[in-house]
């Protein structure tokens, strides 16, 4: 061995395309990702099962990433995602946060497997019995051809960024006949 060590597995070197979008609108084709998610609907600022959600999947995460390390691989936990979605798309520019719902995620290590995963579940919820580890679910992400934009600022203030997603950059049917989802890291 030569004495260098490899590189940690991280998302956002993986997937730079992904974690580094433009500040105008732009297409990017999205892999298959495997990720950690939970589902809930309210405002993400209010309601409780968000603030649950999100402890969970960190909680799992870092487990698993301590576990990992154990193993002797290297990853880091990469940031907080979240697929959000509405009946009606203009709830999201006239921010009607309790008419979202979503689904918060992490990312998983490439080549995590179930039973690591369920290992990990288990004793993480040995160590942290008061958080809720059955809520995350492993599922396979397959968003395909998306559009992604740089908001920055408030998240209170992007309503002019979604407008401009859903009336000039998709077609107006398009984003009024079906469940618009919005990614946001």
């Amino acid at each position: 061995m030569s004495g260098t060590t490899a590189e940690p597995w991280d998302v956002r070197r993986v997937h730079r395309e992904l974690y580094a979008p433009p500040r105008e609108l732009a297409l990017v084709r999205v892999p298959p990702l495997d990720v950690i998610a939970v589902d809930g609907e309210g405002d993400p600022n209010t309601a409780p099962a968000y603030a649950g959600a999100v402890q969970a999947l960190f909680t799992l995460a870092y487990a698993l990433r301590f576990q990992d390390r154990a193993e002797g691989r290297d990853g880091r936990v990469g940031p907080l995602e979240a697929l959000w979605r509405a009946a009606d798309p203009r709830a999201f520019t006239r921010r009607e946060k309790d008419a979202w719902a979503w689904t918060a995620l992490l990312t998983l290590p490439a080549g995590t497997t179930d039973e690591a995963l369920e290992r990990t579940r288990a004793s993480a919820a040995a160590r942290k019995p008061l958080v809720t580890l059955d809520r995350p679910r492993r599922r396979t992400l397959e968003e395909g051809l998306c559009v992604h934009v740089l908001h920055v600022g408030p998240y209170d203030e992007e309503g002019p960024v979604l407008a401009r997603l859903h009336e000039e950059f998709l077609p107006p049917t398009a984003s009024r006949s079906r469940a618009t989802t919005t990614r946001c890291t």
